[in-house]
């Protein structure tokens, strides 16, 4: 079943409940997609702490790309919900910061000015997010190379983009 498609009705039927007493726990279905994408976003935020911890400068951009990845392969049904749009109170307090903060420490590795650290977060969620999507998706099946040795030259290529990161002038 697709993150999308999960409700309460769902849950009750996969589980052999009643739909009403789920209700004594969950005000909706929308209720249990946030709960479920705060998870996920818990998860990817354990994963990828685990997976950087100790590392810096390339090594640490390698193994946060490959945590996200990875867990894009393991967990495909939490990594869509981790890209739900969740209320900004509910997205300030979720594992979705701690990976934020991750990145920005990771590039401190990179000694990009500060003012840019947010457009480098964006670029480098943007291709996390975008490759294990297409890839997911079947998009890179239909020709050679392997997409693992499109994703190690990705990440190099990121390595050097972010060591002669451009300022705005």
């Amino acid at each position: 079943m697709a993150f999308e498609q999960v409700t309460l009705s769902a849950l009750a039927r996969q589980f052999g409940v009643q739909v009403a007493s789920l209700y004594s726990h969950l005000e909706n279905s929308e209720a249990l997609r946030v709960g479920i994408a705060l998870v996920a976003l818990d998860r990817l935020a354990d994963r990828a702490a685990e997976a950087v911890a100790g590392r810096s400068g390339r090594d640490a951009l390698v193994a946060l790309g490959n945590a996200h990845r990875d867990f894009a392969h393991a967990h495909p049904g939490l990594f869509t919900a981790a890209r739900m749009d969740l209320p900004p109170e509910l997205a300030a307090r979720s594992g979705g910061v701690r990976v934020a903060q991750m990145t920005r420490a990771m590039l401190r590795g990179y000694d990009l000015p500060e003012a840019e650290e947010v457009h480098a977060v964006r670029l480098l969620g943007s291709v996390f997010l975008g490759f294990a999507t297409l890839e997911r998706s079947g998009s890179f099946g239909h020709s050679g190379p392997d997409p693992g040795l499109s994703w190690q030259q990705g990440l190099s290529a990121l390595d050097a983009m972010l060591r002669h990161w451009p300022t705005a002038s």
